[in-house]
């Protein structure tokens, strides 16, 4: 009980390793080829969605649908609305491409995007595109938000990155909106060592997707579609296999990555079932403090996240009791310098108070029982409860 109680355990076990090192052995090709490919299909349908795309991390997902949005020509205007609890490579992509980036409030219940600042965002910015941050395994409030923007032409985006496997009214997050990106960082619900995956039901979305994926040019497109795109540029095979159609990045991963990824999906549902188990023993033990409160889904958690008054008292006691913990997540994105010194700091008020009194604790598929009765013992000795409604 007393060894290190981490915040992520790693999922790729030690059988998994010794069967890569064989496969690295007997290999042939270690860059992306086929098993990239085996990986892409095996998640997509696990998913539920049509198409999916391996790149080399769930921060190179969201820039890759951001070039794409950019290349889709599907955009009114470069505006878009995006969460100030989030991931700072949720949101920097965004910025560096250029669009408009502005930020809305966050939700008191479930973290994503606030129902009402995001009204009056657009009614005011009038913006192509929004983006859900699934906050720790939570949906935001899809079906209220698809309704808000039914009539104004806008796109939505998903970071799914650490909801892997949360449901909404029985549908996976990842399946709401044009594109979603997700995360199989070490920590994550599965792990490809670095790597993520890009997932869309549109289908020309995807061709542009894995042309930018890969430096902008044809070569991953079926050749029924090569011939036609290379034909309206009036060019012969030879010259297509150098060819760029879309300004690309390079951010493959390897079919080293993908395999392990094959693996790690033969025991996706069992760590998604230990998450959402964990979530629930935390919520039992911690009843008198704020959580994250949404209905309708299946919580594939990431981590136990509250707020409490004495946060900074509160990590140091852990951590000598040898319990990592975390703020939760980015805190508000307008808070963080990045943002400060480009656009100047916001007044988001309930994003203000996650930064501020904001913590989580941990949740993986290695955690026992015990181990959380432990975390929560501890927590409970020295963590001073606070809600939205009293702070400021």
């Amino acid at each position: 009980m007393h060894k290190l109680i981490k915040l992520a355990s790693d999922t790729i076990s030690k059988p998994e390793l010794f069967k890569l090192s064989k496969w690295i052995i007997n290999a042939n090709i270690l860059t992306k080829s086929k098993l990239t490919i085996k990986f892409e299909k095996i998640f997509a349908k696990w998913n539920n969605s049509k198409y999916a795309v391996f790149v080399n991390s769930g921060s190179s997902a969201n820039l890759l649908i951001a070039q794409a949005l950019l290349e889709s020509n599907i955009l009114k205007n470069k505006t878009i609305i995006m969460p100030s609890v989030s991931w700072a490579t949720t949101i920097a992509p965004f910025i560096q491409l250029g669009f408009k980036v502005i930020l809305c409030d966050t939700d008191k219940k479930n973290l994503g995007l606030d129902i009402d600042h995001l009204k009056k965002l657009i009614k005011k910015f009038k913006p192509s595109c929004i983006c859900l941050c699934h906050v720790l395994g939570h949906a935001n409030n899809i079906k209220e938000i698809k309704r808000l923007i039914k009539n104004y032409n806008i796109e939505i985006i998903e970071d799914t990155c650490e909801s892997l496997g949360t449901t909404y009214f029985n549908k996976k997050l990842g399946n709401f909106g044009l594109a979603s990106s997700f995360s199989f960082y070490y920590g994550h619900h599965i792990s490809t060592i670095e790597g993520g995956m890009v997932c869309t039901n549109n289908k020309k979305f995807y061709n542009l997707l894995i042309s930018i994926r890969s430096h902008g040019w044809s070569r991953d497109w079926d050749q029924k579609y090569q011939k036609k795109i290379s034909k309206q540029f009036n060019l012969d095979e030879f010259t297509n296999l150098y060819t760029f159609y879309n300004s690309g990045f390079n951010i493959r991963s390897t079919d080293l990555n993908a395999y392990l990824g094959i693996n790690q999906m033969n025991k996706i549902d069992r760590i998604v079932k230990i998450r959402n188990r964990n979530y629930q023993y935390y919520k039992e033990l911690l009843k008198k403090f704020w959580h994250q409160n949404d209905n309708n889904q299946f919580i594939s958690s990431f981590a136990f996240g509250t707020i409490v008054k004495n946060r900074f008292e509160v990590y140091k006691y852990l951590k000598s009791k040898k319990i990592e913990s975390r703020p939760l997540i980015c805190g508000s994105i307008g808070r963080q310098p990045f943002w400060i010194k480009k656009f100047g700091k916001p007044k988001l008020f309930n994003a203000d108070v996650i930064h501020d009194h904001g913590i989580y604790l941990p949740n993986h598929a290695n955690l026992s029982k015990n181990q959380i009765q432990y975390i929560c013992k501890c927590f409970l000795e020295i963590a001073k409860p606070i809600y939205f409604d009293t702070e400021k």
